[in-house]
This record gives structure tokens, sequence and C-alpha cells, in this order.
């Protein structure tokens, strides 16, 4: 293939599935913007609440996010019943994760008390984690199934799915939110009822690639390798989620309109996040079937093209929060001073869209590639031994406050950017051979 002819390839995967991350993310843009108008303790509460929700189911995605790996490179080597015999050990993993997740979402707005934060804040958190923990299971088989459907390049389904839950959500949240006057409970309820239906479509275009063939029994070395490759991932995730999760428990003790400015930036910040999501999970199916065909130079020039492709998109998303933060900010409250409050948040946040960007699609090509621990580590040494000093160092230390959390963030992300993009053109270059085996 060309240049050009790669491109377009990874655009006509990329697109659904950028559009499909876009619109979970809209869900939470949805969510987030009603209940600004509910109260300000509300949203600090569902921001809160997600982070902790998202911060333990992070983990059991990244675990059967290892099909990314095991199923590309399948169907790139034409070992049909081996993909088709994976995503049934990813179902089974995903109920195993799933249900242990959940136990954990339950027991995790203790955190919140341990840390000192604000009892309103606390009061809103609580139920609204209760209500998301009933949807952990489907959502990680959800995961399982849209490796397969990806993989295939099937996405319809992926835009059906997502464009049907939006118009779900947006009247549930209207309903449950306002009519029913439930607040956040109506909200973790309205999304969960979307995970259900989002498993129901997903099912259904699995059903329609295997055309009715029996599926091959998975086995315990299926499930097995699976969780070789995703352990790392999932460890991944929940290291970068949990550094913003600390951000954010970090500035729910600033107060509550610095704990509200800091969501709403992080709710527009993962908004535009989710376009280079969509190139990562592209690209890591991209560069499978590449490993897969035993093509080493084609992988390597296939991950470049979706790093590329993110940080042209991301280069836009940058200049619209330089432009215009305050008329973002406005989309989600009507207090002027967390207006104030979010707009430097959203400028800095402008300096590290193509940093975030990198990291992610370098991440997508890592798991392709079957390089799926050099994820980890990246993350832990950006987020964590760099970011997260810098964090405290600014924000308490120097009297930053929460721009003082984001510019730890911002440094953070451009690490992990660099580490993980070397680590790819490292195991792209000779004398790296195939198999991928680390």
């Amino acid at each position: 293939m060309t240049s050009r002819s790669e491109v377009a390839a990874l655009l006509r995967l990329a697109t659904p599935l950028a559009i499909q991350q876009v619109g979970q993310q809209l869900m939470g843009l949805v969510d987030a913007a009603m209940l600004g108008r509910w109260s300000d303790a509300a949203l600090a509460g569902a921001g809160v609440g997600n982070n902790l929700y998202f911060g333990i189911s992070c983990v059991g995605i990244g675990i059967v996010m290892g099909m990314d790996t095991i199923v590309p490179q399948a169907l790139g080597a034409g070992r049909l019943d081996d993909a088709r015999r994976t995503v049934g050990a990813g179902v089974r993993l995903a109920i195993l994760v799933g249900l242990a997740a959940t136990l954990l979402c339950f027991a995790s707005p203790l955190a919140l008390e341990l840390a000192a934060v604000d009892p309103d804040v606390v009061g809103e958190a609580r139920p609204y984690v209760y209500v998301r923990a009933l949807g952990v299971v489907p959502l990680l088989i959800t995961v399982a199934m849209r490796s397969y459907l990806a993989a295939h390049g099937r996405t319809r389904p992926l835009v059906v799915a997502v464009l049907v839950g939006n118009v779900v959500n947006a009247l549930l949240d209207l309903v449950l939110i306002y009519g029913l006057g439930l607040g956040v409970i109506g909200a973790a309820l309205a999304t969960t009822i979307v995970n259900l239906l989002t498993l129901a479509v997903y099912v259904a275009g699995v059903r329609a690639i295997d055309a009715g063939a029996q599926r091959p029994r998975s086995t315990a070395a299926d499930l097995t390798m699976i969780a070789r490759y995703g352990i790392p991932v999932g460890a991944q995730l929940f290291a970068e989620v949990g550094i913003f999760a600390l951000a954010t428990i970090l500035a729910a003790r600033l107060g509550k309109i610095p704990a509200a400015a800091h969501s709403i930036a992080l709710n527009v910040s993962s908004f535009t996040f989710s376009f280079a999501l969509g190139v990562a999970s592209a690209t890591s199916v991209r560069v499978g079937h590449a490993i897969g065909a035993g093509d080493l130079p084609l992988a390597r020039r296939r991950g470049l093209s979706g790093i590329a492709l993110g940080l042209t998109a991301m280069a836009c998303f940058a200049a619209l929060f330089i432009v215009a933060p305050a008329f973002l900010a406005a989309a989600f409250t009507d207090e002027r001073a967390v207006i104030v409050a979010t707009v430097p948040l959203l400028q800095i946040a402008a300096l590290f869209q193509l940093s975030d960007g990198t990291q992610a699609i370098g991440a997508g090509a890592l798991r392709g590639r079957g390089h799926t621990r050099a994820t980890l580590w990246g993350n832990l040494l950006g987020h964590y031994v760099i970011g997260l000093p810098l964090m405290l160092a600014l924000a308490f230390g120097a009297d930053l406050g929460a721009p003082g959390l984001w510019w730890g963030l911002s440094v953070g992300l451009t690490a992990t950017a660099l580490y993980l993009l070397t680590q790819f053109l490292r195991s792209t270059t000779a004398p790296h051979r195939l198999p991928v085996t680390e």
C-alpha cells in the first residue's frame, strides 16, 4: 500500500471508532451539563464519583483489551477460528473480572471520607457510584465485543449503539434528574441503562459476523493469553485514569469551585481525547494485522500514520481551547466564579493536547505490536515519577491551586508520550524479529 492509501484505510476505520468514542464522552458531557444546572455539589460529586468508578472499572477494561493484540494478529495471519474462540474467552473473562470490580466500586466511596473531601461532595458521589457499579459487567462485555467488531472492521454497530444511546441518555436524564428529581442518581441510572442497550446492539453485531456458525469453545489457555497481554494494559489504564482521579480528589480538597472547574475542564479534555482514542483503536487494529501477517515495516508505517493523524486532530482542539475557553466552560454552568476558574485550566489543557494524543495512539500502536508492558512503564514514569511530584509542588507548595495540578498533569503526559513513541520506534526497528512475545 502507498502512504496515501494507508492513511485512507486508517481513516475509514478510525472515523467510526472516533465517533463511538466521542459519543461515549458526549453522554458524560450531557450528564455534567444537566447536573451543573441542578447544583454545584451534584456536578462535583458526579465528577468525583465517575473518577472512582472508572478508576476501578478501567482495570477490567484493560484486561479485556488484551484481545486488541490477539484478535487482529490472528485475523492478519488468517487464523479465523482463533479469533472467534478469543471473543468467547473475552466474554468469560469480562464476567469474572467485572464481578470483582463491582464489589470494589461499592467500597470505593470510603476513600473520599479518608481523603477528607467536602461532605456535600461525598454525599452526592456515594449514590452515583453505587448505581454506576451495577453496569460494570455489561460494560466489560461490550469491550470484548467491541474488540472483535473493530478487528473485523465492522464498525456500524458501534456507531448505531452510540447514536441511539445518546438520544436515550439525554431523554432519561431529563426525566430522571429533573422530572423525578433524582439528581445524580438519575444521571447514573440513565448511563447504566444505556450500557445494557449498547451491549444488546454489540451482541447482534458479533452474531452477524459469525453468521450462525458455532463458535469454537474457549479454553483456560485462551483466558490466560488475553490476561497476559491485558493485565499490563489494565495497570496502564489504572495509572493513567488514577492520576486524573487523584487530581480530582486534590481539586475537591481545594473547595467546591476548584472542584467544579476541574470537573468541567476534565470533561472537555476527555471529549477531545476521545478522538485520539478512536485513532488509537484503529491504529492498534492496523498494526496488529501487519504483525499477524509478519510485516514489521508495515506495522511501523501504520503506527506512525496513526500518530500523525492524531496530532493533526489534537492541534485543532488545542487552538479551540485557547480561543474560546470561557464559551466552553459556560456550556456546563451559569456560575460566573466557576467559569472564571475553568478558563486557565482549559488554557493549560490546550498545551498538552498534542502530548495526550501522542501517548494514547502510541499505546494503541504498542498494543497492536504486542508490547503492552511498555505502555505501563511509560505511564508510571511520566505520571507518577515526574507528573505527581510536580502537581503537589505547584498546587500546594507554590500555592497555585487547580492550575498547579494541571501544569503537573501536562508535564507528565508529555513525558509519557515521548517514552511510548520511543518504545514503538525501537520495537519496529531491526534487529527485532517476529513473533511478538515480550
